[in-house]
């Protein structure tokens, strides 16, 4: 185990995933404005390619516990290239996080393949201030 509590956790809960379809398993930590800690895996269904992102189940349970903002997050796949987040992953992740945030990449034993900013993800987004939301 590593010394950073979110590389963990992205570890951890990546075992947890339900995916008998892809059978690529990704887990996700991050932690909200104030320090607390939200994780998420994917979970697929029969109705394949229909599921949760991991990504996307952590941006829920913050928000099911009131957080608002993205501090930080890592996000753990498979293997030893970096699982990046989805389209649609991109965008939720905007909605909750600054251009800024530091979105970190691992494999399974905690190795960061990948660092990118959410700009750098996803260049020239549309965010919540551009329909005038805070």
């Amino acid at each position: 185990m590593s010394d950073d509590t979110l590389i963990d956790a992205a570890i951890a809960v990546r075992t947890r995933a339900y995916a008998p379809y892809s059978r690529f398993l990704v887990g996700a930590a991050l932690h909200d404005a104030d320090g607390h800690l939200f994780i998420g895996c994917n979970t697929e269904n029969a109705a394949y390619p229909e599921g949760i992102c991991a990504e996307g189940g952590a941006i829920s349970a913050m928000v099911a516990a009131g957080g608002r903002r993205i501090a930080d997050l890592v996000i753990c796949g498979g293997g030893d290239r970096p699982c990046a987040p989805c389209g649609g992953c991109r965008q939720k992740i905007r909605e909750f996080g600054a251009p800024g945030l530091r979105i970190r990449m691992v494999n399974p034993s905690g190795d960061v393949l990948l660092v990118r900013t959410l700009a750098e993800l996803l260049p020239d987004a549309f965010g919540p201030e551009d329909l005038g939301a805070a």
